[in-house]
């Protein structure tokens, strides 16, 4: 199940993608027609706060819009609707987990550099973009826009002090993002938060796939290209940190809630890495794609 927020002229509504991926079911629609009832969650954000009630109703839903005489005038072409993130607002910042591929440690220094311990640090919930956005290319603050794929984990239930072992039970789904970074703000304040916060530098999405399509998402594989060249490449099974500790962890002392957003950090390749940089430029397009999720594609504002 792909679980998308779009718009069209009528306004912003959750949305499942269907088997063919060239449809979308907009689920309220949808609900009102099978029940007579217009009670249903305005976004998504929403839906999954409600827990498996809301997968259990989309399953219901779609067994009831499959044996429906009425089931073509349901869907909308997917081109006739834009994306958005798929939480376009998040309650928090995000989560995001630094050096979680030894690679990319080495690249930004040295061996050394290799956490012994997961970092985190965040970004303000202002920097969300949806699929096919264009990310601002800030040249009045930045001259070292750099670009980072990484797999994204959507929690779906509230915990405290999860266990490793019951952690992927406490995942509602995944998405992709891009953490577009100012590398020099990142350096010139010691710090992530400002580097790491600049408007539109977080595009994600197209949607969230429930975690019931992804069997493991430790073993995936993730792709990061710019103007069609490829720049990272790399599988999840690297990670040093997998998503279940990172999970654990965070939980330790810190109540993870719904909705929230953890960015599972990102490989080898990116600008700042290569000798001499190779920072991102107005007009660039990046593009992620992650195994079993699809794919993010965002551009450079000229």
């Amino acid at each position: 199940m792909k679980f998308v927020t779009a718009k069209d002229s009528r306004g912003s509504f959750v949305g499942l993608i269907d088997g063919s991926g060239t449809r979308v079911l907009p689920l309220a629609a949808a609900v009102e027609k099978m029940e007579g009832s217009s009670d249903f969650p305005a976004s998504l954000k929403e839906c999954i706060a409600l827990g498996d009630a809301f997968v259990e109703k989309v399953h219901k839903l779609i067994d009831w819009v499959s044996s429906s005489s009425e089931r073509a005038e349901l869907y909308l072409s997917l081109d006739s609707v834009t994306l958005q993130a798929p939480i376009p607002r998040p309650d928090k910042n995000i989560f995001c987990v630094g050096k979680n591929y030894a690679e990319h440690a080495i690249e930004m220094g040295s061996k050394e550099d290799i956490p012994e311990h997961i970092m985190v640090f965040t970004k303000a919930p202002t920097t969300v973009i949806g699929p096919d956005e264009t990310v601002l290319n800030h040249k009045e603050v930045t001259s070292q826009l750099d670009y980072e794929g990484e797999l994204a984990v959507i929690i779906g239930k509230t915990g405290r002090a999860i266990l490793k072992e019951e952690a992927l039970d406490y995942v509602f789904g995944y998405t992709i993002i891009n953490d577009v970074t100012g590398r020099d703000l990142q350096s010139r304040h010691k710090q992530f938060f400002i580097g790491k916060s600049l408007d539109t530098t977080c595009p994600m999405g197209p949607w969230i796939v429930h975690s019931s399509a992804v069997e493991n998402p430790n073993k995936l594989d993730i792709q990061t290209t710019v103007n069609g060249e490829v720049r990272q490449s790399s599988n999840t099974e690297n990670f040093i940190f997998p998503i279940e500790e990172i999970i654990s962890v965070l939980s330790r002392g810190m109540t993870l809630e719904p909705g929230d957003i953890i960015a599972t950090g990102t490989p080898a390749g990116v600008g700042k890495g290569f000798k001499p940089p190779r920072f991102l430029q107005p007009g660039d397009t990046v593009e992620i794609t992650v195994e079993k999720i699809g794919s993010l594609t965002n551009s450079i504002e000229k």
